[in-house]
């Protein structure tokens, strides 16, 4: 597969006095082999896209957007030449997808879709070859409606902001002055959600674990790989940090089962690595990630990563939970299994503090010096269901971090809690312990 992805410096920008404070491009990718080029930015935005040729061209614009970089220029093969990335005035930030000669494209020919006002894809359904070049320089604008944006990872109908809760993080917020957090709740009976930083890209510590035990069950369900397959431990593979793996002579052999569980319930960094070993490998699991939606989401390293190269988002964490919980990447046996073994995660300190008693959650925690991490789908006794993902970069060790977390769950849960629950289907649990969410 040819790609390309770019991660653009996050640092905040501001526009001009008295305006306020600019988004930022958080990555770019563009996947050739599906003709598709994805954006991510750091808060919402309402891009406009125009055709030119002479050359043929498609060019983005970003409002109100900022990046850190000098223009940027990346080439390409086939149909697509090259992209470019500048600024064609101080508030705006522009890509230029310019073609091969011979080819040509009509907006009719390009889709353009969102799963938030933050992620967009621009994908092209099919190009023109092109006989004659054309004289002069046309422009046809492409139409960008809201309702472009109007559904969560394509499986669930956006709602609104909720503003009196967010409204609360972020004075909660103004007290932990040390911490930078990146907050993304959605409830998944009304689509309404909290966004605070939600694609903000920070050190994935253990939470990378969760997307890497979605891929291996992916392969379990094309019958690659068998729960009783075996796994060998090798030299390479054997790290300290946490897990009991770790105290096994080199050798030992381990069922894929018993791997993926110990690589969740107690964050076992040597069962990580031999989960992303029997996948192929970093670039290639963090492919997949991609071609799931998850712009900021990569393996880089193998586990215990301890200088944070692997990232996420807290919203690709939910990003993922809403996939998972609506059946769009598993096997509904796969994903039982998944969110079963996700519900014995031993550490629950952080999320799992804030909810009430008689819910449940299925999670994954990440901690490392400089970041702690938590995301999951909690169940209310009241019905109500939703997805929550929490990452908070902090000081050396800072036990406020911790705190932190549990209260803004706490706050969540009890906000979700005394809200009033309409037209929810039941939600009850299978033989084998899966959630039956919510059909839309």
């Amino acid at each position: 597969m040819k790609s390309h992805l770019l991660a653009i410096g996050l640092s905040s920008l501001v526009l001009v006095a008295g305006q306020a404070k600019a988004s930022q491009l958080q990555s770019w990718y563009y996947d050739s082999s599906q003709n598709q080029l994805d954006l991510t930015t750091t808060s919402g935005i309402e891009p406009k896209a125009f055709l030119l040729d002479n050359p043929n061209r498609l060019v983005i614009d970003l409002p109100g957007t900022n990046f850190n970089s000098d223009t940027v220029k990346r080439s390409f093969g086939k149909a697509v030449k090259e992209i470019r990335l500048g600024k064609p005035d101080p508030q705006t930030t522009r890509f230029v997808v310019e073609l091969a000669p011979g080819y040509d494209v009509t907006s009719q020919n390009i889709s353009v879709k969102g799963d938030s006002r933050s992620h967009w894809s621009f994908k092209f359904n099919s190009f023109n070859r092109q006989s004659n070049p054309i004289v002069g320089e046309n422009r046809e604008d492409i139409a960008i409606r809201s309702t472009d944006a109007s559904t969560f990872a394509g499986v669930v109908n956006l709602g609104q902001e909720m503003a009196g809760i967010t409204s609360q993080i972020r004075t909660l917020l103004a007290s932990y002055k040390s911490l930078n957090p990146g907050i993304f709740f959605l409830d998944l009976d009304t689509g309404n959600y909290i966004d605070i930083n939600g694609e903000k890209r920070f050190a994935a510590a253990s939470t990378i674990k969760f997307p890497l035990l979605v891929a291996l069950f992916q392969e379990i369900d094309a019958g690659r790989i068998k729960l009783t397959d075996k796994l060998v431990m090798r030299r390479d593979l054997k790290v300290g940090e946490s897990g009991i793996m770790q105290y096994k002579p080199i050798g030992t052999k381990f069922s894929v089962l018993e791997t993926a569980t110990l690589m969740m319930t107690i964050s076992d960094n040597t069962a990580t690595n031999l989960v992303l070993d029997r996948l192929g490998g970093a670039t290639k699991v963090s492919q997949r990630f991609r071609s799931w939606g998850l712009q900021n989401t990569a393996l880089r390293n193998l586990l215990p990563d301890i200088g944070g190269t692997n990232t996420t988002s807290s919203k690709d964490l939910v990003r993922l939970a809403a996939l998972v919980s609506n059946n769009r990447l598993l096997s509904p046996s796969s994903r039982d299994r998944v969110l079963g073994i996700m519900r014995h995660v031993k550490t629950n300190s952080l999320l799992p503090a804030g909810i009430g008693q008689g819910a449940t959650i299925a999670h994954k925690t990440g901690t490392l010096r400089f970041i702690i991490g938590d995301a999951g789908i909690i169940q209310m006794p009241n019905g109500k269901s939703y997805l929550a993902g929490v990452l908070v970069q902090r000081p050396n060790y800072d036990p406020k971090a911790g705190d932190f977390v549990r209260e803004v769950s706490r706050r969540v849960y009890n906000y979700l809690d005394n809200t009033k629950v309409s037209n929810i289907q039941p939600i009850v649990d299978d033989a084998s312990g899966g959630l039956r969410l919510p059909t839309r």
